[in-house]
């Protein structure tokens, strides 16, 4: 937000008194104008820009809000909400689209036609359940003030009058004009941003779906202080319960260290029941006629632990490149699944390209989705890839010589066992004792990834793992994706548990990449 002697200073305003905000206020002007019938009566015309109240903010939201988040309409408590007609016409471009967007966009209509179907002005405002009221606003550059410094700068600045940003901020500024409440532009659109408060307009990003930075950024595990007869009963008993104000701030199923000073350290999980209880895992996931996958750090053996607790319905994993959470999920599915404690695999990811796209693909469902489940093909054929034949030298050619086996996985795949879903085809879908591998997750909007987690039916996992910095989908950023989204909503539930892993196990190579480029 940019302050009014800052404003000031910038040229915006010839005096203090024009700064909005300053005393004196200026006057609340009428927000009608009239109009004319052939027969020349006198029509009054209610153009939105006085709010029913100057008590609480005025909050405009852009087109980019809607159609982030439709829901949005619900999301401003007690205060007033002005939708410029201008994004109406902005809504009505992507109706049609047959995309997540599209969807959104008309979800926004209607919710606008309920809410103004009843009694009242549509420019008076209509009452929210959380006491505050929506409107509609509507720009008329022949109704605006002539006397209006701001809004003859803006003009002078900003001339295209046509385009929908610009009138977007015009009313803002007409709102300003005639409200001594405060106005704010809700948007995400960065370069608006910039525009607004440049001609001085407060201005917000939508942050209500939006995690703190901080849980994106910190990865370290959390250390508990205990002592080493703690730590020692613990060791031997693999249950330690503490007193409640010691890990008030912990989740459930959150893992820890239990530290009691030096080197002397032990990893834990802080179960729903408030106690920390040890992890529980095999030494080594043994795939039939496949290789074994052991954990090579600490957050990958809490992964693992997530992984196989029957208890816990969902994971969230965060990780950069190469730590290893594509592979040791699929691991743990085809372990799981070899011991028939689910009837499925299921993998899917976004369909997000980075950079330049290459057009449509050709042939069928699995053949297009082929190139975007690469890593997915990549991760199962070194996991169950069969061991270096051994013997005589002859046999083997003999051997080789023969039709070319089929890839083991090929062969789940055509059984129904192992399935690569689409996610353009999962609305409506109950996916019931599947374990279900969401690789990229972080390229999901909150939407879709809501869309997802209420698909998964009873003794199904759902293990959503990406990385929040590498993201290709426009829509969304490191703090709103659909990863950090889930599990900001679905943290302290008894079935969740989260694992950042911050090693990287590919290679020295792609560790050094990750961490200095």
């Amino acid at each position: 937000m940019i302050h009014r002697n800052e404003i000031s200073q910038a040229g915006l305003f010839e005096n203090d008194s024009q700064v909005p905000g300053n005393a004196p206020s200026p006057p609340v002007a009428k927000s009608r104008r009239t109009s004319r019938t052939p027969g020349g009566a006198a029509l009054p015309v209610d153009l939105g820009l006085t709010a029913p109240s100057q008590v609480v903010k005025n909050y405009v939201l852009d087109t980019n809000v809607l159609l982030h988040d439709p829901a949005a309409l619900d999301r401003f408590k007690e205060n007033h909400l002005c939708i410029p007609v201008d994004v109406l016409s902005e809504l009505d471009k992507f109706k049609s689209e047959q995309t997540e967007r599209g969807a959104n966009a008309r979800r926004v209509h209607r919710r606008l036609s309920a809410m103004f179907s009843g009694p009242g002005g549509i420019t008076r405002g209509v009452t929210t359940e959380g006491g505050g009221t929506v409107r509609l606003v509507i720009y008329d550059p022949t109704s605006c003030p002539k006397d209006s410094a701001l809004l003859n700068r803006f003009h002078s600045v900003f001339p295209d009058r046509d385009r929908i940003d610009h009138r977007i901020m015009a009313a803002c500024l007409l709102l300003m004009r005639h409200n001594s409440a405060p106005v704010v532009l809700v948007t995400k659109d960065i370069n608006m941003q910039l525009k607004a408060r440049a001609t001085g307009i407060e201005c917000q990003d939508y942050l209500n779906d939006k995690v703190e930075p901080g849980e994106v950024s910190n990865y370290e595990i959390r250390r508990i202080p205990a002592d080493p007869a703690e730590l020692q009963r613990f060791a031997s008993s693999g249950a330690l319960e503490v007193a409640p104000e010691r890990a008030a701030s912990l989740a459930a199923n959150e893992y820890v260290l239990l530290d009691s000073g030096g080197k002397q350290t032990i990893p834990a999980r802080f179960n729903a029941d408030g106690k920390f209880v040890k992890l529980s895992f095999p030494e080594a996931l043994k795939i039939p006629d496949g290789m074994s996958v052991k954990p090579l750090n600490l957050g990958q053996r809490c992964l693992l632990d997530a992984l196989l607790d029957p208890g816990i319905s969902l994971i969230t994993c965060y990780g950069h490149a190469g730590t290893g959470k594509t592979l040791l999920a699929v691991a743990a599915g085809l372990y799981e699944m070899f011991n028939r404690r689910y009837t499925g695999i299921t993998v899917s990811r976004p369909v997000v390209a980075m950079g330049e796209q290459l057009g449509f693909l050709p042939g069928s469902l699995d053949e297009k989705m082929r190139p975007w489940l690469q890593p997915i093909h990549d991760a199962l054929d070194l996991l169950m890839r069969p061991p270096a034949p051994t013997g005589p030298r002859r046999k083997q050619a003999k051997a080789a010589s023969g039709t070319p086996a089929r890839k083991p996985y090929e062969l789940l795949m055509e059984q129904g066992i192992l399935e690569i879903e689409a996610l353009c085809y999962i609305r409506g879908r109950s996916i019931p004792n599947r374990f279900f591998i969401l690789d990229e997750a972080q390229q999901l909007t909150p939407q879709e990834a809501k869309t997802i987690v209420t698909r998964m039916s009873r003794d199904s996992k759902l293990v959503l793992v990406g990385d929040p910095a590498q993201i290709d989908n426009p829509y969304v950023d490191s703090r709103s994706n659909g990863l950090v989204f889930t599990r900001k909503r679905l943290a302290g539930q008894p079935f969740v548990a989260h694992v950042a892993l911050t090693r990287g196990e590919r290679s020295e190579l792609a560790e050094a990449g990750a961490r200095c480029m």
